[in-house]
């Protein structure tokens, strides 16, 4: 491994001592600015770095549009500050929150597509990850019934700010406040997260090439998903791997036949069909129905509230919430209505042109062939996250992925210059 693989590996197998001792939310700024400053360091000295560190070629236009895209969110916060008189203090205070999440969301993709980090260093840091989940496993699953508190400690690291003390304590596991049952969030700041990196595990897991390890991601994956006891962690873990997997029919002959009497089948069945669709959605909604009441009215209140008083720059910021949403903040729990609220139309349009162009890419690579199953399905967990949490706040963790994107974003760019170069 080259320096700055070493660096990733490294960041990646202390994933758990990080957690205990409260640290993985100031590791993942660190990192994503010492690897984004030393791409940066390498594009500027070109051949006068080290051999093992220069970068791979141009940067790509993809990763430009997430440069330029959270850049502009920066600016969002700015005029949203001042078009509600927020003072200095506050600004300087949202800025540095910028550059612990938004700024995130350009600068591991950017690592990605300059520096030589390849896919494997990445693949295996997760299955390590996943092989200190299982050995973990036991003491916090059973911790519940034998009398172990839920909380270990807060770290004194929250002096340092961030969205909440939760960023910075230890837990061997929580009580769900709907039913007072025990839910498992690992090294994640809440439950409903951690079912999404279990998924995350598992699409990297499913690229390694060594068996042994492949098992332990997938096993420590499907246990996150499952003892997180997330509704959304279940949807990702049949979409977001089989999905990229099925594309490649799509140019098969054969799969145009099925899907023409599929189609033409649906006079018969469509009508059952939608209504047990219809029946599933509602049971999803209903087996936990406080939260989806509360998901609900934040993303109503959000949005009555963008539309009539911050249509272009928003708040500036997440506002506290009343009882009716259980004391919630509004700009919570959803990314795109968090964003009308707090940073505007401006700030939906800077993250929605990079995230739809970064899942076409990826859409299209997969439909050609494996090379794209990876960064498509990071893209749909992404996807299923954004409607239900903020992912900015959530990038300190998601990093791999991002990194995943750039190096994907890296090949498609050399493979297509390369043939431009090849024809001229």
């Amino acid at each position: 491994m080259n320096p700055a693989e070493r660096l990733v590996y490294k960041t990646l197998v202390l994933t758990w001592p990080f957690y205990a001792v409260g640290a993985l939310y100031v590791v993942g700024p660190v990192i994503a600015w010492l690897l984004g400053g030393l791409a940066i360091l390498s594009l500027y000295l070109g051949p006068a770095m080290r051999k093992d560190l220069r970068v791979m070629g141009s940067i790509p236009p993809v990763i430009w549009a997430w440069i330029l895209g959270m850049l502009v969110m920066l600016v969002a916060l700015w005029v949203g500050h001042l078009d509600w008189s927020m003072g200095m203090k506050s600004t300087i205070k949202s800025s540095i929150g910028w550059a612990k999440g938004w700024a995130l969301m350009a600068l591991f993709p950017l690592a990605g597509a300059l520096l030589p980090i390849r896919r494997e260093v990445l693949v295996r840091g997760q299955c390590v990850i996943g092989m200190g989940t299982l050995v973990l496993a036991p003491i916090m699953l059973v911790a519940p019934f034998i009398g172990l508190p839920e909380k270990i400690l807060t770290s004194p690291l929250k002096a340092v700010g961030g969205p909440g003390p939760e960023y910075f304590s230890v837990y061997f596991f929580t009580y769900d406040p709907s039913n007072w049952k025990p839910r498992w969030q690992f090294y994640a700041p809440w439950s409903p997260f951690a079912a999404l990196l279990g998924v995350v595990m598992v699409l990297f897991a499913l690229e390694e090439k060594t068996a042994k390890w492949r098992r332990i991601g997938i096993a420590a994956g499907v246990l996150m998903i499952l003892a997180s006891k997330s509704r959304m962690g279940i949807v990702g873990l049949t979409a977001c791997t089989i999905g990229p997997r099925l594309l490649p029919l799509i140019f098969r002959g054969w799969m145009w036949q099925v899907g023409a009497i599929a189609t033409a089948s649906l006079a018969v069945t469509g009508p059952a069909l939608i209504q047990g669709a219809n029946d599933g959605i509602s049971a999803f909604k209903n087996a936990r129905a406080d939260s989806t009441r509360v998901r609900a009215t934040l993303q109503r209140i959000a949005g009555e509230r963008w539309i009539n008083e911050a249509f272009w720059f928003g708040h500036g910021r997440v506002q506290p919430g009343s009882h009716a949403v259980e004391y919630m903040p509004i700009g919570s729990h959803h990314t795109w209505w968090g964003l009308l609220f707090v940073k505007g139309v401006v700030g939906l349009v800077a993250l929605l042109v990079p995230f739809v162009w970064q899942t076409l890419i990826a859409l299209i690579d997969a439909a050609k062939g494996p090379r794209g199953r990876l960064p498509l399905g990071i893209m749909m967990t992404l996807t299923l996250l954004s409607f239900g949490e903020n992912v900015e706040i959530e990038a300190y963790l998601l990093w791999p992925g991002l990194v995943v994107l750039g190096i994907h974003a890296r090949e498609l760019h050399d493979e297509k210059t390369g043939m431009v170069a090849a024809s001229a």
